[in-house]
């Protein structure tokens, strides 16, 4: 598998992550990890034959870890252990979502660590490279424990049970299996609970949220730049020198980005001078340290994701070096619940300031544009109630930016008494990027709007290809319509990660806000 991408369990980068996350490409493990995985499934073997109770391997799981397995029962007990725990409920998670995490399950697997055979990472991804992809419910984990309902079904159809999609099908594992020319496996001591342990459920999340949250952060920052030209405001308050007296690293990052989507502007240069205003509002003028304490919260949350990427997180672990086997707490999604609520309250932000911006820019008082973005306000409402919808979408923002790390409900009859609630601190994101997305979209049509009563003056060449994207979809609007479809159209285009991008990448200026 010459072009396959390569997984080297332990080292997964934001890059790879990303790309694996953007497309459908193979992949292959690095065969440096095999004699890891060989070490750690010999041990869990020798470990299973001997007369040491080892949760897990030989007992029961959870409250029942005081119950020991008989010697004949335990590959039956990891199968029971996928059956009983495959009780997730609500939507299946989408394909990207379950794509991300059965690599990084596999990954995780592959660090050696595990106690799994060779032959259960290599049908894992099989199956990925296949496109046969379980149904993962999305709702149904705490985020402690590991994210067991979600695993269990993730993992089901390693054995043949459960449902896959293929081509879009949706249909039982073993028929998926048979059509892509696989074959199930039977589990034997460890491995049911080496599969369904772990954070890679709440983590697969996070970071589909995380790479839309980068898409719609570098949108807003585009958005933004062009509501300032609109409203003809100062660029003063991006001067360099502001940002390094405060030495914050993504607001002096942010500014360099807003300086450079405004260079050559001459709508900037047009009033330069005889403007009576003094300052403009925050909206404007704080862009890059609001925006720039968000980039710093984002770059924080993708350190944390890419660490527990790459993270052992069932439970008990193998150390075969050392001839242990030790319980521990590896699968509790704190890290994760916390990165996720610092993520949220950043998308939060990026949503509340720019739907400022919207209201600025209708407000004749202080953008100087004609009321409601219409030449003709009273028989024509323009933009009047986009912005009602902006704020609307704003407001849900706030009340699902409430962290869900501090919630807890005790499970397992109070043998798992704290728990993390990380997946649904991760699932609740991709609405709140839908909503911001949303916003931003909302701007950028009002912002090219507000450009048009500024013609035949033109703004810099970046912000100039940007009206042009939004030209694409959406005419200028001199009378009354519905813009429910132009906002579709757009938001879909901010979510797509269509900003500030061509056929070489982001843009220079831009280039610094993406992760890395």
């Amino acid at each position: 598998m010459s072009s396959a991408d390569i997984l080297n369990p332990g080292a997964l980068s934001v890059e790879q992550l990303r790309r694996l996350f953007d497309a459908h490409i193979p992949v292959a493990l690095n065969h440096d990890s095999h004699e890891a995985i060989r070490q750690s499934a010999q041990m869990v073997h020798r470990a299973a034959g001997g007369d040491a109770a080892i949760y897990g391997v030989n007992t029961g799981f959870g409250k029942l870890a005081n119950q020991r397995i008989a010697q004949d029962d335990l590959a039956a007990l990891q199968l029971n252990l996928l059956r009983s725990h495959a009780v997730g409920v609500g939507e299946p998670m989408p394909t990207r979502v379950t794509r991300l995490l059965m690599l990084l399950k596999a990954a995780s697997l592959a660090r050696g660590h595990s106690g799994v055979r060779q032959e259960v990472i290599d049908l894992l991804l099989a199956m990925y490279n296949a496109n046969v992809l379980p149904v993962v419910p999305e709702q149904g984990s705490v985020g402690a424990s590991g994210d067991l309902a979600p695993l269990a079904h993730l993992c089901l159809p390693l054995v043949g049970e459960g449902e896959v999609f293929m081509s879009g099908e949706r249909m039982p594992a073993a028929q998926g299996l048979a059509r892509a020319g696989l074959a199930p496996i039977c589990l034997q001591a460890k491995e049911g609970l080496a599969l369904i342990n772990g954070t890679q459920a709440s983590t697969a999340l996070a970071l589909d949220a995380l790479f839309g949250a980068e898409r719609v952060f570098i949108a807003a920052v585009v958005a933004g730049a062009l509501t300032l030209d609109a409203a003809r405001g100062s660029d003063g308050p991006f001067d360099q020198r502001i940002h390094a007296v405060r030495g914050q690293p993504g607001q002096i990052t942010a500014a360099a980005a807003y300086r450079e989507l405004l260079t050559g502007s001459e709508i900037r240069r047009s009033h330069m001078e005889g403007d009576d205003r003094v300052q403009d509002p925050y909206c404007l003028r704080c862009q890059p340290q609001v925006m720039g304490a968000c980039l710093d919260h984002i770059r924080h949350v993708a350190r944390i994701l890419v660490i527990e990427a790459n993270a052992v997180t069932d439970n008990p672990l193998v150390f075969a070096d050392d001839n242990a086997l030790i319980s521990g707490g590896n699968f509790h999604a704190e890290p994760v619940a916390l990165a996720c609520d610092s993520l949220a309250v950043a998308v939060a932000e990026v949503g509340a300031i720019a739907e400022r911006r919207i209201a600025m820019l209708v407000d004749p008082a202080i953008s100087r544009l004609p009321a409601f973005l219409t030449p003709n306000a009273g028989l024509h409402s323009g933009f009047m109630i986009a912005h009602v919808t902006a704020a609307s979408l704003a407001s849900e923002n706030k009340s699902m930016a409430h962290p869900a790390s501090v919630d807890s409900l005790p499970t397992s009859a109070n043998q798992e008494d704290h728990v993390s609630m990380a997946t649904f601190a991760a699932r609740r994101l991709r609405p709140m990027l839908d909503n911001t997305a949303y916003i931003i979209a909302i701007e950028l049509l009002a912002a090219a709007q507000g450009i048009e009563f500024l013609r035949p003056m033109r703004s810099s060449e970046p912000l100039e290809c940007i009206i042009q994207l939004v030209r694409e979809v959406s005419a200028a609007m001199m009378a009354d319509r519905s813009l429910a479809q132009d906002m579709i159209a757009m938001q879909r285009r901010v979510l797509a990660g269509d900003l500030g991008r061509d056929g070489d990448g982001l843009w220079p200026a831009l280039r610094a806000l993406a992760l890395s």
